[in-house]
């Protein structure tokens, strides 16, 4: 499955979000590090907790900040989300070429960003020392995207070479 083939489509920062919103995640943007980015962000959550520009604001600026349990929870905040909207799985299991082919025929711009979601979720396992889950989501991401668009395979080599040299050095 060729996941860039597809028709424009609106993108997940295209929906409307509520009044003021977009000035909290800029606000953030502004006071980065601060208690007051941290502040507004949460503000725009309680606002807009399902809105994908939101959910992205909050994880970009956990994951930065090297919050990954933070960063965690709004990733798969993020998965269940995109996922619901075009019928993928919030755990992110189970997924094969026909599941990703019938929500790309809903909406390939959701489900990009569901995969992309996913791999970020296996990126956050491996940096916190859980090499066989980040395998298990990457997996499936690899064997669906054959033309690697979404770059899911260096991970997955990466994670597999954690896990054999954890597995020769353990005694």
């Amino acid at each position: 499955m060729d996941l860039l083939h597809f028709d424009p489509e609106p993108l997940y920062f295209d929906d409307p979000l509520p009044e003021g919103v977009m000035e909290l995640v800029e606000r953030a943007g502004e006071f980065y590090g601060a208690p007051e980015a941290e502040a507004a962000l949460a503000e725009a959550g309680q606002r807009a907790p399902d809105h994908l520009l939101v959910l992205v604001a909050r994880y970009r600026y956990h994951f930065y900040r090297h919050q990954m349990d933070e960063a965690a929870s709004v990733v798969w905040h993020a998965i269940a989300v995109s996922g619901k909207r075009v019928g993928l799985p919030a755990s992110g299991m189970g997924l094969d070429a026909t599941a990703v082919a019938a929500a790309g025929k809903l909406s390939m711009t959701l489900t990009r960003f569901y995969l992309s979601a996913l791999k970020a979720a296996a990126y956050i396992r491996l940096r916190t020392g859980d090499v066989g889950g980040a395998i298990a989501l990457l997996e499936p991401l690899v064997s669906i995207d054959e033309a690697d668009r979404l770059g899911s395979k260096v991970l997955l080599d990466v994670a597999r070479a954690t896990e054999e040299s954890t597995c020769t050095t353990t005694p």
